[in-house]
């Protein structure tokens, strides 16, 4: 071990976690196997049972976990065909013991994860696996099933077509596969149920992440929403029928496309156009603020790039894996005015019922871990967020892959043909390569590029994400050429030859796999797990990623670029310029944290709201504190109908009214924090603290709650049709929503709240207004 890695780990840094820790566990799985390999199936399964009915309330110690892992180890070989390796049994222990483990792309965490999965529930436990979408939850499902099975562990998965019941099942059984955004929904679900029979989930147990950096930290900051229907978009034609016909003299937008605002002139010929004297007037707020949408919706927002239109649709892309992002949308006035930036019909809009963030779903678990190919570069956000301890696993043979210095070009039009270049000369020699590029208008321009040569790639982006799988599988064939918007959480192996290896040897003659990165990510993670796809247990590889100065990342967060003479083709060979990279992409990464750090400072006072409300209405509706309460508020009502009406029936009647006033009050109550937070930066012009003047005011809103809930609710009691037959609910005023959604909302689209303060001055200074 290196002398600097044994510092850090002594003295506690990190990343530092010894998965070798359990190395003992792995040699003692070892000392069992020959004996194990003995026994009939019924009696594999046996001594799995034996070993569920010995674990004790302080679980499994050193012994019993050898012994999981020797005969989840045997149980693999049998169902499976694959003899889990001594470090896939590392990572095992690893997730056992409670940590984020760090194993390269090709090393089997799937496996891993479904040994702990099977040790855990041994010891009597509920895990539910999260994978990063319904594909892999299926998929990893019944490639387990077999293996979990042998093993006397029950398994299921959910998918968003999964009904009610379905979902129940599954969460029941001792292994649960199933997306983050899934859980996280039914969760959102569960928190509107009226009766504690409708429930799907139980108690949240044992997590165990899949591609846990990107779930615990890239998405850890966005809100899952559950909304009742309320009618077509914001209405914000008019504003966008002005942006529609203003010229680009009109508006200043930065060059990383982080920011738009009206020039002098821009604003005075809007005001002419809306036939208004001051936008920045009072009474204006809200014609400025869409106006202000609108204008970022249609310089900022790239069709190809930002969305998709897909079936008269606007679909997001996901920044970080390059599909559709199922079931995600912008906050409703952003995504009305993309609509009518491409003349769609405008989709409904919502009440917002409740949310939640990823990372306060993930905090609700009992125990958590997880794994990835990227943990230990996120290791102190790992400790910072979530308490939780990473360490990398070694791979099973060691990597030979060669990863070249980034070849650095002055324009992108000289970065791309250098690339082009670079895959015709290995394409000529039947190497195969792995083009990863960072959205699918680059994708698609890189692909017409390359025909031009009369190369034919195979194209991966989000308009066709739905042959992942098979693209992905053959992207190590013999003179393949594969073109894909991101590589990180395919789930699918690159294996040299094919998917079947055929062309194995061949391949591994030609170097391996080739992969080429068309720019640095806003994370040096993504960087790495794209290289990573190359180098696969042992074979060679190599890779290198091509970066311009024009590159967004650069033109965002690093735009004073050293003053450096390329060489004829464009090319810059300079320390200056590559530290000048390297800044950028640690610009990003800070500025990354730092929105991550303050979304969640303003959640926490929600989130404390949310705890109470969730508090009373668990004891209403697994309890009789509402009959306790109305028949206190009312009891005279109360008396008068306990003559009539059966106590069950009575009873249910005020639960469902304090649960329609609880839930109704809350939406109203993260409706009044949303548009809070939607202006509370400009709080900072009054010398105010935007946070701390959100924290007083969200506070201010909230207090009394319980008591405006009992208030509202007797009033209701007092008219409410009530008869033997129970509550009409229609004719009482509460009934619920015919329909509701779910998604997912970029919570902060418009970058920091310190954007918004600075365009704003920009604007006031510069208006005069």
């Amino acid at each position: 071990m290196p002398i600097k890695e044994s510092f850090r780990r002594l003295i506690g840094r990190p990343g530092t976690v010894d998965q070798r820790r359990h190395q003992r566990l792995v040699q003692a799985a070892g000392q069992l196997e020959p004996a194990l390999q003995k026994l009939t199936d019924e009696e594999l399964h046996g001594a799995c049972d034996a070993l569920r009915e010995g674990s004790g309330p302080s679980g499994f110690g050193n012994a019993e976990l050898a012994e999981v892992c020797a005969l989840g180890r045997e149980a693999a070989r049998r169902t499976l065909g694959e003899r889990p390796f001594d470090v896939q049994l590392l990572g095992t222990g690893g997730l056992l013991s409670g940590s984020v483990v760090e194993m390269a792309t090709g090393e089997g965490k799937t496996l891993s994860g479904a040994l702990a999965a099977a040790g855990f529930a041994l010891q009597g436990r509920h895990v539910q696996l999260l994978t990063v979408n319904d594909y892999l939850a299926a998929r990893d499902a019944n490639w387990m099933q077999p293996l979990l099975a042998l093993m006397g562990v029950s398994v299921g998965w959910v998918t968003q077509h999964s009904s009610r019941q379905q979902r129940r099942e599954a969460y029941a059984g001792s292994v649960c596969y199933v997306s983050v955004n899934e859980v996280g929904f039914d969760v959102l679900r569960d928190r509107l149920c009226t009766d504690a029979a409708e429930l799907v989930l139980g108690e949240p147990d044992v997590v165990i992440i899949d591609e846990a950096d990107a779930v615990l930290i890239d998405e850890a900051r966005v809100p899952l929403v559950l909304a009742a229907g309320e009618g077509v978009g914001d209405d914000i034609g008019a504003a966008a029928g002005v942006v529609a016909e203003l010229s680009a003299a009109d508006y200043d937008a930065d060059p990383g496309g982080a920011a738009v605002n009206l020039t002098d002139a821009g604003i005075e010929h809007a005001e002419n156009l809306l036939g208004v004297d001051n936008l920045y007037a009072v009474g204006q707020g809200d014609l400025l603020t869409q106006l202000n949408v609108a204008l970022y919706a249609q310089v900022l927002l790239q069709r190809d790039v930002d969305y998709l239109v897909l079936d008269g649709q606007v679909r997001l892309v996901d920044d970080n894996r390059g599909r559709v992002a199922d079931r995600q949308r912008w906050p409703d006035g952003l995504q009305a005015a993309v609509e009518e930036k491409e003349g769609l019909k405008l989709s409904e809009r919502g009440q917002i019922l409740d949310s939640i963030l990823v990372q306060k779903l993930i905090e609700g678990y009992r125990t958590i871990c997880g794994m990835t190919g990227t943990a230990v570069v996120v290791s102190e956000q790992l400790r910072e967020f979530y308490q939780l301890e990473a360490g990398a696993v070694p791979t099973n043979l060691p990597c030979i892959r060669s990863d070249e210095p980034d070849r650095m070009y002055a324009t992108t039009e000289a970065k791309e043909q250098a690339i082009v270049d670079l895959v015709a000369e290995a394409h000529h020699t039947g190497r195969p390569v792995l083009l990863g590029t960072q959205d699918i208008a680059e994708s698609e321009r890189l692909a017409a590029l390359l025909r031009a040569r009369d190369i034919k790639p195979a194209v991966l982006n989000a308009k066709n994400d739905s042959r992942e799988a098979a693209i992905v599988a053959e992207a190590g064939a013999y003179a393949a050429v594969t073109v894909s918007t991101q590589m990180a959480g395919r789930g699918t192996d690159i294996r040299l030859g094919g998917a079947d290896e055929a062309g194995h040897d061949r391949v591994v003659g030609l170097s391996g796999l080739l992969v080429i990165g068309t720019s640095r990510y806003h994370t040096s993670r993504l960087d790495d797990q794209l290289r990573g796809r190359a180098g696969r247990q042992g074979d060679p590889g190599g890779s290198v990623i091509f970066v311009s100065l024009e590159d967004p990342l650069i033109t965002r967060y690093a735009p004073d670029v050293p003053d450096e003479t390329p060489a004829e083709d464009g090319q810059l060979d300079s320390v200056a310029v590559r530290r000048h990279i390297d800044h950028a992409q640690r610009v990003a990464e800070a500025a990354w944290m730092s929105t991550h750090r303050t979304t969640w400072r303003y959640h926490q006072q929600i989130q404390a709201q949310r705890d109470e409300v969730l508090g009373y209405r668990h004891q209403v509706l697994h309890a009789d504190r509402a009959a306790l309460e109305l028949s206190e508020s009312c009891p005279q009502r109360w008396a008068d109908l306990a003559e009539s009406v059966p106590g069950p029936q009575l009873a249910e009647a005020a639960r469902l009214i304090v649960l329609y006033q609880l839930d109704q009050l809350w939406a109203e109550q993260l409706a009044f924090t949303a548009e809070l937070r939607e202006g509370i930066h400009l709080r900072v012009l009054g010398r105010q603290d935007p946070l701390q003047a959100f924290h007083r005011e969200a506070a201010n809103a909230f207090r009394g709650f319980a008591a405006r809930v009992r208030s509202r609710a007797a009033e209701a009691f007092e008219g409410a049709t009530i008869t033997s037959e129970g509550l009409d609910v229609g004719a009482s005023g509460v009934k619920r929503p015919s329909s509701t959604w779910t998604y997912l909302v970029n919570d902060n689209p418009f970058g920091s709240a310190g954007d918004h303060v600075l365009r704003s001055l920009g604007n006031l200074i510069r208006g005069g207004r």
